[in-house]
C-alpha cells in the first residue's frame, strides 16, 4: 500500500493503481471515500462522499491528488446512507458534476418532506422482502415524524439529491470509469452496488461487505480506536433492509474473487489470499 500527501493529518493511500482512499467523517459516521483516476491523470472519478460537512477535506484530498482545478467527472454512489452520500450534494454542486446511484436508490436519493414516508412505505409494501432495517424504524422514522413540519422540510431537502442525481442506465458503461463494472448487491439497501475493475479485481464494496465487524462490541470499538486488522465481515445488522439480499450479494461479490477488497468502513484487504477470505466468508455468511 503506497503512501500519498497527507491530508490534515490524514495518509491518502493508494491500494491499486489510480485508486486512492481517505477515512473521513466523526464517531460512528466514518467512513471511506475513494478517489478513482480513469485513463489520463486528469479524468477521476469520486466514489461515495462520506457524512455531511466533509466537503471541504474531500476536495482538499483531490485536489492534492488531481491538481486544483480538475474536478470529477461524476460522482458515484454505493448506497444513499448519510454516511456515504452526506456531502454529494456540496460536492456535485461545487464541482458541477452529476451523482449517479442505482435506479433502485433513486427514490431515496431524491426523498424530500413530500414524499419521505412514501417511499419506505412503498418498497414495504410493493417489493415484498425488503424491511426498513431497525434503526430507521425504531430512532430515524419516529423522530422525523415527530419534527414539526418546517424543521422537518428543511432538513430533508438539505439531504435531497434532487437536481443532481442520476440513476445507473442498464446496459451502459459506468459513468466516467469505462475501465470498471457495477455490481448489484441489493441487501444492506434496496439499491446498493459495488464497483469492480476486472483487470486487476479491485472491488469498491460500499457497506454489501466490510473489514470491520461492526456486528460486534469488541469490532466496533477496535475500529473506534483505529485498530482493526482487516478481516472480512457483513454489513452493519441495524441498518440493513434485507438479510436474504445481502447473503446473495455477498455470494455474487465472492464469485468476482476479488484481489483487493475495499470496503466502506476498515482498511482494504489486498493481497492473494483475499479472494480466499471472501469466498469463505460467503460460505458461512448467515
Amino acid at each position: 500500500m503506497k503512501k500519498g500527501s497527507l491530508l490534515m493529518g490524514l495518509q491518502a493511500r493508494e491500494i491499486a493503481a489510480g485508486v486512492f482512499y481517505i477515512e473521513t467523517g466523526k464517531g460512528i459516521m466514518r467512513s471511506n471515500v475513494y478517489f478513482v483516476r480513469s485513463g489520463s491523470a486528469s479524468s477521476w472519478v469520486l466514489i461515495d462522499s462520506a457524512s455531511a460537512h466533509c466537503g471541504p477535506l474531500i476536495r482538499e484530498a483531490a485536489e492534492a491528488l488531481f491538481g486544483a482545478k480538475t474536478p470529477p467527472t461524476a460522482i458515484l454512489l454505493t448506497h444513499v446512507h448519510p454516511d456515504h452520500a452526506g456531502s454529494a450534494l456540496e460536492l456535485a454542486q461545487g464541482w458541477n458534476c452529476p451523482v449517479y446511484v442505482h435506479p433502485d436508490e433513486l427514490p431515496f436519493a431524491t426523498a424530500d418532506s413530500s414524499n419521505f414516508f412514501a417511499t419506505y412505505h412503498n418498497y414495504t409494501t410493493a417489493a415484498g422482502r425488503w424491511t426498513p432495517p431497525p434503526l430507521d424504524k425504531w430512532l430515524i422514522l419516529p423522530l422525523v415524524r415527530a419534527m414539526p413540519g418546517r424543521k422537518r422540510e428543511v432538513m430533508l431537502a438539505g439531504s435531497s439529491l434532487k437536481g443532481v442525481v442520476r440513476a445507473f442506465e442498464p446496459g451502459k458503461g459506468l459513468p466516467g470509469l469505462p475501465e470498471w463494472d457495477y455490481i448489484p448487491t441489493p441487501g444492506h439497501t434496496p439499491g446498493h452496488v459495488a464497483f469492480f475493475r476486472p483487470a486487476d479485481r479491485v472491488l469498491i464494496a460500499g457497506d454489501a461487505l466490510l473489514t470491520i465487524n461492526l456486528n460486534s462490541a469488541k469490532g466496533f470499538l477496535l475500529w473506534s480506536l483505529s485498530r482493526n486488522n482487516p478481516r472480512v465481515s457483513g454489513p452493519p445488522w441495524y441498518t440493513t433492509w434485507c438479510w436474504q439480499a445481502a447473503k446473495e450479494s455477498v455470494g455474487r461479490i465472492a464469485r468476482l474473487e476479488p484481489r483487493i477488497l475495499a470496503g466502506g468502513h476498515g482498511l482494504p484487504m489486498t493481497g492473494p489470499s483475499t479472494a480466499c477470505d471472501v469466498r469463505a466468508f460467503a460460505g458461512r455468511f448467515r
